[in-house]
């Protein structure tokens, strides 16, 4: 089809040089005859028309020998002319052509370009047009004739990025770009140069990293599930044993995030039992033990425990369990354990399947439909509540401290991660482990309670450690230790040590993702 597309371009440039050269032959040999008819060059292009589309109405004739010769050219070309503007024709409304035209006509919209087709990018596509109906979703591929119609509009536009790009003209909004295949980033050909364009790049990945260049940001699939999983099923405080059965992609981090965002209560002592091969992990996380009972069950404070038997060994574990996890990379796998946990144990806590696709009668997660949304890919609310906590923590102390433009991606996340918590927090000042939404009402609610209820020194401190806890957490999990200096390159902060130990200016540090309730609740408003 490209090279038949090509062929057509080529032939109609080419026929367009001949057929502006007849006419100008034609109007200069007629000029130079007074009888002649043909005095213009409209009426040299007039001529050309009537006898190229064989209508012959004979109002004008030539009448110079060489304004005969033209016209003998014209009624040869006419078929060819015909035709191959026909084939034009066809070609530009069955290819590209069309969709990039009409594509020009809605340039103020916001546009969204994925690389590829497939059931990742369906997904988020549709959350995406059911947020904002406005928006023009483009695929950069040849539609299918197998392929199902998606259900809301869409082009199908089998162009790289930089003509989408280009097309766009920088008006309105700019244009977001996708690359939902794993890995795309370093094999997709239409990746190449996507750092040069203005443009806003999401590419999924595997690997750790969240951020390549200024206009390319990586999103981890896994580590979407995990986040979604504790938001919409949080960790409540009657629980104390929780297991997770498979340690590979989802395993990890739904592990990681429990790490980061479970902290519920300064007395709290949570053990994690983990089932699969932990080694990498624990290989990678060196200082976990600082914050952590490893290997044992504590009293005193949250535990991991990393089982290097088969689960079915640990009957014990499993049937006092509070929450079971089931989070195999294969799907199938995890089924056949769920199968067998309901077949052979007396279950006490609730068991949590990852599963893509809804499945009636099941405490399943991890759907593409709770994966891929727009505010997990793109994560905004999440990033804007990262940078309204810096700027609140930038008031809050009296030595110098850096934007959040000057802020390397370890501190971003660190102010990511503080954001993250921030539902953990309305439930503890509102009480209530079944919230899982940041609403208008239930975030003024909680930022009254902790406005009210802060004027007591005792809470006020409680709600501190709780910070510290999580910070603690946080620089851990990343291998930094304590140090008398803060030392970024060593992985060295002095207030890696207990609360106790923390001057009264670092303890008010910790009010500032507090603080952050009140210009949410206003936000909302």
């Amino acid at each position: 089809m490209k090279k038949r597309n090509k062929i057509y371009r080529h032939m109609t440039m080419v026929l367009t040089v001949i057929y502006i050269g007849l006419l100008t032959v034609l109007y200069l040999s007629e000029r130079a005859d007074g009888s002649a008819a043909i005095d213009s060059f409209g009426d040299a292009f007039w001529y050309s028309l009537v006898t190229l589309t064989t209508v012959g109405y004979g109002d004008l004739i030539p009448v110079t020998p060489l304004g005969h010769a033209v016209g003998v050219v014209f009624l040869f070309l006419s078929a060819g002319i015909m035709m191959t503007l026909f084939g034009a024709s066809i070609s530009f409304v069955t290819s590209e052509g069309l969709p990039l035209f009409l594509l020009g006509f809605q340039r103020k919209k916001d546009w969204y370009y994925f690389a590829d087709y497939g059931p990742e990018a369906h997904t988020l596509a549709a959350n995406i047009y059911k947020e904002d109906p406005e928006t023009v979703i483009i695929f950069g591929q040849k539609k299918d004739d197998q392929m199902e119609f998606p259900d809301y509009p869409c082009l199908f536009i089998n162009v790289s990025p930089a003509r989408i790009v280009a097309r766009k003209k920088n008006t309105g909004s700019r244009c977001r770009v996708f690359l939902m295949k794993e890995n795309d980033i370093g094999v997709n050909s239409r990746a190449i140069d996507l750092h040069t364009l203005p443009v806003e790049v999401y590419a999924r990945t595997t690997n750790g990293q969240e951020h390549l260049s200024g206009n390319i940001r990586f999103f981890h699939s896994y580590d979407c599930c995990a986040r979604q999983y504790w938001r919409s099923r949080p960790l409540c405080s009657y629980e104390n044993t929780i297991v997770i059965i498979g340690f590979g992609n989802y395993g990890r981090c739904i592990l990681e995030r429990a790490v980061l965002t479970n902290v519920l209560s300064v007395s709290q002592h949570v053990a994690y039992h983990v089932f699969g091969d932990a080694r990498e992990f624990l290989a990678m996380h060196r200082h976990l033990h600082k914050t952590f009972s490893m290997g044992r069950e504590s009293e005193t404070s949250d535990s991991l425990i990393f089982h290097d038997e088969f689960w079915a060994a640990q009957k014990e574990v499993l049937e006092r369990a509070d929450r079971i996890i089931i989070c195999h990379d294969d799907e199938p796998q995890g089924w056949s354990t769920f199968w067998q946990l309901n077949k052979y144990y007396k279950i006490r806590g609730q068991v949590h399947l990852h599963n893509n696709r809804k499945a009636p009668g099941v405490h399943y997660f991890g759907t593409n439909e709770e994966i891929y949304t727009p505010d997990q890919i793109m994560r905004t609310a999440l990033n804007r509540a990262a940078i309204r906590i810096n700027e609140i923590f930038c008031r809050s102390v009296s030595y110098p401290t850096l934007s959040w433009e000057e802020l390397d991606d370890f501190h971003r996340e660190s102010k990511i991660s503080a954001a993250d918590h921030l539902l953990m927090k309305i439930r503890i000042l509102l009480k209530d482990d079944t919230i899982t939404q940041l609403s208008p009402s239930i975030v003024e609610k909680a930022y009254q309670v902790y406005s009210i209820t802060k004027k007591s020194a005792a809470l006020q401190e409680m709600y501190r450690r709780i910070d510290h806890m999580r910070w603690l957490r946080f620089y851990t999990f990343y291998n930094w230790g304590y140090g008398a200096v803060r030392n970024d390159a060593q992985r060295q902060h002095p207030m890696l040590c207990p609360y106790e130990e923390l001057t009264q200016e670092q303890k008010r540090e910790r009010d500032a993702a507090w603080e952050l309730l009140g210009s949410i609740a206003a936000e909302l408003k």
